[in-house]
């Protein structure tokens, strides 16, 4: 039965009590969700890097949201207390019956529904708007929502930033691409590269290595005559792996910038050439710490082996995230590789997992040449490396950057393999096409020279080279120019 009149002072009193309830309680309801789905970690970006306003919105919900549980409590015991107290004046103003149903819908409508749908869609506004009620309400209700934050912590934990896994962050990535039709705006080539970046972490020199088979490479006891320098012009690599007795036997290489002076009529032996040493690495090492190895500048080639003694428990080592060590020989003696450094196991002998490779300083990364690095043949026996070591390959710079790209680095003498369709693509037989009738009337001596060559930077590649002439007239005019 309704207690007080109508009209008068003392109902328009409770009117304004009832509609100050019902805000009250939607504006906890609207708060809760709103600061609630904000995240440390998503605040934290937008404080970083977000629009001029997102970070000053940013910046002030931070040190409200930075406590959750706390946050938590206090919003949902004033949602609840302005809930229970809203019947109690409606019933000094109408029946009971009619008081719940106006209670139920008055908190339904304007007390959950709106405000809840408007704090989601403007929750960083509404909360950087509040932030300063909302920091007296944490005073307010202190005594009481401490006490069971605290024991909301010791049960569940405090709130950690949630992080997304590596898959779930290319996800993200590939649904902010142009190409996924969800309003992004990277490009493909975007986010093409930060999917390659997160998976070469998982990915080892087995996966991106040139088989020994098809890698190109020169007999320490050859002769540099005109046969042998065609072939390697006709390659078109900078380095040349250099291996004594059989192929897999790789001892260093050779710079073919080194053999641009030779004399193609001397037949001067390759031993007697400038041999530098080469690395080499497990199959099983991964392409991460093979780049940071690369840009120390000891050399943009290494040679891959397999260890047969050792295969189960290596692949172990790398799922486990275990550091692997380059046997890099272009070192002073006694000197450690940076690899050692780290050490992949703690100081009571338990293995240490390394989730992501670490991250090498840019002085350490830089190497001069020297002594070291080249091979001493005449004074000095040819290296001989573990039976157990069987050479499977080589990878270079080259490869892992295709890796890391996700697509191939075709340069002018590559015959590039469409691995889609598979197809053969000739990219110098194409440019031929289109510039057919110029070649000839420009070049009508000239030989093309073709091979099988897969996409990698010491494989066998197809070429256009000049009549052999060539060579012998560099020759004659470099000896003129000698004498």
């Amino acid at each position: 039965m309704a207690e007080v009149a109508c009209c008068g002072t003392k109902f328009s009193l409770y009117v304004l009590v009832i509609i100050g309830l019902v805000c009250f309680a939607g504006l906890m309801a609207g708060l809760t969700l709103g600061l609630m789905s904000l995240g440390i970690v998503d605040l934290e970006v937008l404080i970083k890097s977000g629009r001029p306003q997102d970070r000053i919105h940013a910046s002030k919900i931070f040190p409200v949201v930075k406590n959750q549980h706390l946050l938590l409590c206090t919003l949902l015991i004033g949602n609840s207390l302005a809930m229970e107290t809203l019947p109690i004046f409606l019933d000094a103003l109408v029946p009971s019956w009619a008081a719940i149903a106006i209670s139920v819908t008055l908190i339904l409508m304007f007390g959950e529904i709106l405000p809840q749908a408007v704090c989601t869609r403007y929750g960083l506004t509404v909360g950087a708007t509040l932030a300063p009620l909302v920091r007296v309400l944490l005073l307010v209700f202190f005594p009481i929502s401490y006490p069971i934050s605290k024991v909301l912590d010791w049960m569940l934990g405090k709130g950690h930033a949630a992080l997304l896994k590596r898959a779930e962050l290319k996800t993200f990535v590939n649904f902010h691409g142009n190409e996924a039709g969800k309003g992004g705006d990277l490009t493909h080539d975007e986010t093409t590269i930060i999917t390659g970046a997160l998976d070469l972490t998982e990915k080892t020199a087995k996966d991106a290595m040139t088989p020994i088979s098809k890698a190109f490479s020169l007999d320490l006891d050859a002769t540099l005559n005109l046969e042998t320098l065609n072939a390697i012009m006709s390659m078109g690599h900078s380095r040349v792996p250099v291996y004594s007795g059989e192929k897999t036997n790789i001892i260093g290489l050779v710079l073919v910038k080194n053999l641009f002076m030779v004399d193609s009529k001397a037949a001067v032996p390759l031993r007697k050439m400038i041999i530098r040493k080469i690395p080499r690495v497990s199959e099983n090492m991964p392409l991460y710490d093979i780049l940071n190895e690369f840009q120390k500048g000891h050399s943009h080639i290494a040679v891959v082996y397999r260890d047969l003694n050792n295969t189960t428990e290596a692949l172990r080592k790398v799922k486990g995230g275990d550091q692997h060590e380059v046997k890099d020989s272009c070192r002073k003696k006694g000197e450690k590789a940076s690899s050692d450094k780290g050490g992949s196991e703690s100081n009571d002998g338990s293995p240490q997992v390394k989730k992501s490779p670490p991250a090498t300083p840019a002085f350490k990364k830089r190497h001069r040449g020297c002594s070291y690095c080249i091979m001493d043949i005449d004074n000095s026996p040819l290296p001989v490396f573990p039976p157990n070591e069987v050479v499977v390959g080589v990878i270079t710079m080259e490869d892992v950057i295709e890796e890391l790209l996700q697509e191939e680095i075709l340069d002018e003498t590559d015959e590039y393999v469409n691995i889609h369709n598979k197809i053969k693509i000739n990219m110098n037989a194409s440019n031929s096409k289109d510039k057919a009738p110029d070649a000839n009337m420009e070049q009508p001596s000239s030989v093309a020279v073709q091979g099988h060559t897969p996409t990698n930077s010491l494989s066998t590649a197809t070429s256009v080279t000049g009549s052999p002439t060539t060579i012998d007239q560099i020759s004659e005019s470099e000896s003129l120019r000698n004498q």
